[in-house]
């Protein structure tokens, strides 16, 4: 009866040692994994920072043509005036003459 106790502990603990050895390379596994996805997460935020910065960058960039695209319709306005004014002064001139 104790051989049989001591060979069923011995299983017991062959099973053991095969279950800590499984969960110890679980571990290492899941800890792999877990540096691979910190480094994705800091590299998809390194990423984020520079899209943000980009689209400063560009918001800034739009805001500064649509700001010289103001001011040049402005200027196009003003000369029209002024070419129109030339305009009725020839046509005036030509028929005075």
């Amino acid at each position: 009866d104790a051989n049989r106790q001591i060979s069923e502990y011995k299983f017991k603990l062959s099973k053991a040692e095969q279950d800590i050895t499984t969960l110890e390379q679980n571990v290492g596994r899941l800890e792999g994994q877990v540096a691979r996805y910190k480094n994705a997460a800091e590299n998809a935020e390194k990423v984020e920072d520079e899209l943000k910065a980009e689209k400063r960058k560009l918001q800034r960039e739009l805001r500064t043509a649509l700001d010289k695209i103001e001011e040049m319709e402005m200027t196009n306005s003003h000369l029209m005036k002024r070419l129109e004014k030339m305009k009725a002064n020839r046509t005036a001139l030509l028929s005075q003459q």
